[in-house]
């Protein structure tokens, strides 16, 4: 059987690119090379594209912090249109073979927003995970948590602020509505990055201001107490679930550095210690958001299981962290599907969709 040519794209210019390093990383390491011929593609936090030939890609791999990887001085670009080859290297303007598929592993701005994923439209290459608009939808939490709320889930008060209304914002009236603790969140960010739980008028303050430094959207919301449960989907049009996980946060919150740079900064319980029904619950309200928000390929689903047994949905991640720590994987892993096989899953996937999109008509003739 013929290699498929798989572009790995990773990096990029947002606050989380060194979770994508270790999520590319992870994902190398378990691809199967007898399937697959890999093409990295890393992008720096410039923005500028470097194809990356050598697997032993990265700086600093055993320091999660301080990881990076090594740059070479020549730049590529995707080519848009319906070309045999789609990749063109900037110096010597010669083009690279056509991919079959690419992987984007980019987590938050200009990854997993839908920026990346319309240039690849464009480019008329099929990749993995969600189009345009359910990545756009899910990444922005202000929009999608308005979207779930109009479909019947239990969504967490809010009050939603932008740069133009943020004289607006008033402590006291907001605290006397969600009660404190609150959080204060960017409304396009990811991996709890600009993310703060607040107690004071002072912690309230200082988080705005934080909150804004990363987007021009922010959501201050109340805290809902209850169980942090997780559940990975697979799938197009017939999505499946994964067995639900636990996340057992030793902090005030499941931090970015808890996620990714503390090893013992949280727990994951996996699976969850739940009854069936319960089990069965959470699959079908994760399925259901899913769809809701129009996401394709993957996606990991995250809720709060309060003690009378309500479920509020928190957020839909498109591009889920593949890290060693990261729950999805680790959830299929638990539901009987390997790590090597999730990856094949997720290629075959992406060129399902691509034939099927492929075959509209795009004239009137």
């Amino acid at each position: 059987m013929k290699k498929k040519k798989v572009g790995l794209i990773f990096g990029g210019k947002s606050t989380e690119h060194e979770v994508s390093l270790q999520s590319a990383k992870n994902i190398i390491e378990a691809m199967d090379k007898t399937k697959y011929d890999v093409f990295l593609i890393g992008i720096d936090k410039k923005g500028r594209w470097h194809i990356k030939n050598n697997l032993k890609f990265l700086l600093n791999s055993s320091n999660p912090a301080l990881l990076e990887f090594e740059k070479n001085k020549s730049e590529v670009a995707i080519v848009p249109g319906e070309n045999k080859n789609q990749i063109l290297n900037l110096d010597t303007q010669e083009d690279f073979d056509q991919l079959d598929v690419i992987f984007p592993i980019i987590h938050g701005t200009f990854g997993e927003d839908g920026s990346l994923q319309g240039m690849l439209r464009m480019a008329n290459i099929p990749f993995v995970g969600s189009s345009v608009l359910g990545s756009a939808i899910s990444m922005d939490k202000d929009t999608s948590k308005r979207l779930l709320k109009a479909a019947g889930f239990n969504v967490a008060k809010s009050y939603t602020f932008t740069q133009a209304n943020k004289n607006e914002i008033n402590f006291e009236e907001i605290a006397s509505v969600l009660g404190l603790p609150l959080f204060i969140k960017p409304s396009n960010q990811g991996s709890s990055v600009g993310v703060n739980k607040v107690y004071t008028k002072l912690e309230f303050e200082t988080g705005i201001e934080e909150a804004f430094k990363f987007d021009h959207k922010i959501l201050i919301e109340e805290e809902i107490v209850g169980r942090e449960i997780e559940c990975s989907i697979l799938g197009n049009d017939y999505p499946i679930a994964s067995l639900p996980g636990e996340v057992i946060s030793k902090g005030d919150f499941y931090s970015y550095h808890a996620k990714y740079i503390d090893e013992n900064g949280a727990i994951l319980e996996i699976p969850a210690k739940l009854n069936n029904n319960r089990i069965t619950k959470i699959q079908e309200l994760a399925i259901k958001a899913f769809q809701t928000l129009n996401c394709e390929g993957l996606a990991r689903v995250d809720f709060f299981l309060r003690k009378d047994d309500s479920v509020v949905i928190n957020e839909v991640n498109t591009i889920p962290g593949f890290t060693k720590r990261s729950m999805y994987p680790k959830l299929w892993e638990a539901s009987g599907i390997s790590y090597s096989q999730l990856i094949d899953k997720l290629i075959e996937l992406a060129i399902e969709r691509h034939h099927r999109d492929s075959g509209f008509k795009k004239s009137l003739n």
